[in-house]
């Protein structure tokens, strides 16, 4: 059974889903603001991420 064929785990759609959302975000982006805005965004995202700055409490303004 080739890899086409065989049907994703609930898991494997939704990272599958997740990744489509994130492409169709960034293509957005690039279309708006050029691709140096799209990969610092992700870029950022990622480090905020990796430093557990997403979980923490939103800033108050």
């Amino acid at each position: 059974m080739s890899e086409a064929q065989r049907k994703m785990t609930k898991e494997e759609a939704s990272k599958d889903a997740f990744f489509t959302r994130i492409a169709e975000i960034s293509e957005e982006m690039i279309h708006a603001h050029g691709k140096d805005f799209a990969m610092g965004t992700l870029v950022l995202a990622a480090r905020w991420i990796a430093s557990d700055k997403i979980s923490a409490d939103p800033a108050r303004h």
